[in-house]
């Protein structure tokens, strides 16, 4: 008589060792010890929730984001391919930036590493071209840090300048009912959730290398696939159609869209179909719903929140882009299969 499988707790992102509530927490904690305003030109615009800071600067807004690729780098490290971490690097901090309907400018990278390594650094550097371009953006300067005692192997980050004309912003606030919610799918996990991705596979007893069912790359190639990077398609977008809400999908999942106005509640009705790695992922993770799509991004990598005639025209323009919801009175962000509701950031 065979041995009955025994059923393990489902993953989640708390448990790989992320805890986004407690970040959340840390971030509350820092942000209320920097209260300083500067006095003069060049002023900070405080509006809570956005995904880019902005400058005040005469008729347009400065913007400037910062994020990095996180522990994707891992995944680089093991499969001693670093040509596109690059692009993720990039990436994280473009499309932050155009959920403001700003275009980026400038980039300035940061890489620590243990030990200057040539070859490293220039598959690096290639990325970030790649992204640059993709971008239509110049990265005008950056720093590398060896710091051996501090960084075991090496640590990707930058910070995006760009500007918006000060009628063009686009913050969320005029989301109203009867909206429709576009997707714009992505190219994979991009860089948010890796550390849960990375728990999975290790627990699953698959390496990195491993070719598993149902992937046409390898596990690792396929986590590696860089982060799509919607910068183009989104200002063409926003200069041909009316909008209400940007949302770049990064870390929280659908819990992103809580960012948008408040007293609405923004239902995802008839979410993307995941694409092969993220069904592996739940598959081999146990993962519920509701912890996977607050943690990755499920194919849903952008959001556009629109009047329901000009998301018809979006989704009807570009190939990548799925109506998936609707705006509706309420609170919360509601997945309806399953009757999932998020409720807080």
């Amino acid at each position: 008589m065979a041995t009955p499988r025994i059923k393990m707790s489902g993953w989640t992102y708390a448990k790989s060792g992320v805890n986004i509530d407690q970040k959340s927490e840390a971030i509350e904690a820092l942000v209320s010890e920097v209260s300083y305003k500067r006095q003069g030109i060049g002023q900070a615009v405080r509006m809570p929730g956005l995904f880019a800071s902005l400058i005040d600067f005469g008729d347009r807004y400065i913007t400037m984001a910062t994020d990095g690729v996180g522990s994707k780098l891992l995944i680089a490290e093991e499969l001693n391919k670093w040509d596109t971490v690059g692009i993720d690097c990039i990436a994280m901090n473009v499309n932050d930036t155009i959920c403001v309907n700003a275009e980026p400018t400038s980039f300035v990278d940061y890489i620590a590493i243990d030990k200057p390594n040539p070859e490293i650094t220039e598959e690096i550097g290639k990325g970030l071209q790649k992204g640059a371009e993709l971008s239509n953006m110049e990265i005008v300067g950056g720093e590398i840090a060896v710091l051996p005692e501090i960084i075991n192997g090496v640590d990707l980050s930058g910070t995006c300048l760009g500007y918006v004309a000060k009628d063009r912003i686009i913050t969320g606030d005029k989301c109203e009912e009867g909206d429709l919610i576009v997707s714009l799918r992505s190219s994979g996990i991009h860089s948010n959730g890796l550390t849960l991705a990375r728990k999975v596979v290790e627990a699953s007893n698959i390496a990195m290398t491993d070719k598993v069912s149902g992937l046409s790359k390898s596990i690792g190639e396929e986590l590696l696939t860089p982060t799509e990077i919607y910068v183009r398609q989104v200002l063409e977008i926003t200069s041909q159609n009316t909008v209400h809400g940007l949302v770049d999908i990064t870390g929280g999942g659908l819990r992103n869209i809580l960012r948008m106005r408040k007293g609405l509640r923004y239902v995802i009705s008839d979410p993307v179909k995941p694409a092969p790695i993220f069904q592996k992922l739940q598959e081999l993770g146990e993962i519920e719903d509701r912890e996977i799509y607050q943690t990755l991004n499920m194919s849903m990598g952008f959001t556009i929140i629109a009047p329901e005639e000009d998301a018809e025209e979006i989704a009807s323009r570009y190939p990548n882009a799925d109506i998936v919801g609707r705006v509706e009175k309420g609170d919360g962000v509601l997945l309806e299969p399953g009757n999932i509701l998020y409720d807080h950031y």
